[in-house]
């Protein structure tokens, strides 16, 4: 794209977002605007949808949550740009984009740095967790909270991934992430980063063989179609982030700041059982459609990656969260 055209691009979606915000400052209520990348029937939107719900009771009708999802006002990384600058209010990223603008969420993105589901709430709801979200802080994004979003493993286009050896040669879509990156590198495949709205097209289009996401994703953007196997690894487990513009939570009371993280709270609750539901539903779903579900052995996988974390013994902040993580494993 010429850089005029993407240069205009920006420029109307920053207008646009401006128009809404002009819009709903107009009005007496305190008007929350929350932007995200994900499809409708995804349980993070349903919580969002939960969080508005809740927030309006709580605040007796004086907050009110305008949802807009599927990217209409930008990419995941284009909404933490535009929370920075206070044009949107909250967000949903994954933990993987968050550390290119957060250090510490870098931990997120490891490989096998969960034993797995219990292990990761403990970790998400304690000291640890609390202690990422807060980091957000000195780029204007104040942390709320953690919804799951599962493990993620590979579907590719022609083979299945039964060890670390089928990736020799696989192009493999990883997210912005430098973490991610490594992993697949270390797992003997090619990382291309792509933006996950563009992914079906580059699938169809050959520009990679294959990517890696959790079950309910793959199922909801019907990347099944193109890819007819699923390797169930489990090789990360990375939260998506609830995350609020400081400039936006600067403006609210006290008061008004305590049914926000009440309200959070409360959908955090909703959509991890509704993720539950739909992780089943959407494997279920998928073999329906032809699509070929293996679980190989992990233990191949982690041997592989197991270096990616002495790498970051001479990094005392990813070293220090990840003795951390580990003394909170079962």
């Amino acid at each position: 794209m010429p850089k005029t055209t993407s240069t205009l691009t920006s420029l109307i979606r920053v207008l646009a977002v401006a128009l809404i915000l002009w819009g709903c400052q107009s009005q007496q209520k305190e008007v929350i605007t929350l932007a995200h990348g994900l499809d409708q029937q995804h349980s993070v939107h349903k919580a969002m949808l939960k969080f508005g719900e809740v927030l309006f009771d709580k605040s007796g009708g004086t907050m009110e949550v305008r949802v807009y999802p599927s990217q209409q006002l930008g990419s995941e990384r284009e909404l933490l740009e535009l929370l920075q600058l206070g044009s949107v209010d909250i967000t949903k990223v994954s933990a993987a984009v968050m550390e290119n603008f957060v250090p510490e969420y870098r931990v997120f993105s490891l490989p096998y740095v969960f034993m797995g589901k219990e292990h990761a709430f403990t970790v998400l709801d304690g000291e640890v967790g609390k202690h990422i979200l807060e980091s957000g802080e000195k780029v204007k994004l104040h942390g709320l909270g953690y919804y799951d979003s599962g493990s993620r493993s590979f579907y590719t286009k022609s083979t299945p991934v039964e060890s670390p050896e089928d990736l020799q040669g696989l192009k493999i879509r990883v997210q912005e992430s430098v973490t991610a990156m490594a992993m697949v590198e270390a797992l003997g495949g090619a990382p291309t980063p792509i933006a996950f709205g563009e992914l079906y097209t580059a699938l169809q289009a050959g520009v990679v063989d294959g990517a890696e996401n959790n079950p309910p994703s793959f199922y909801l953007t019907r990347h099944y179609e193109v890819c007819r196997y699923y390797s169930i690894n489990e090789h990360s487990r990375i939260p998506d982030v609830l995350l609020m513009s400081t400039h936006s939570w600067e403006r609210l009371t006290e008061q008004q700041r305590q049914w926000v993280d009440e309200a959070v709270l409360e959908s955090v609750d909703y959509q991890r059982l509704l993720w539950e539901q739909s992780e089943q539903e959407a494997l279920n779903a998928v073999q329906e459609h032809g699509v070929t579900v293996s679980y190989p052995d992990k233990a191949s996988f982690e041997k592989k990656v197991e270096s990616m974390k002495e790498v970051y013994q001479k990094d005392p902040v990813i070293y220090n969260l990840l003795e951390e993580i580990q003394k909170l494993r079962p």
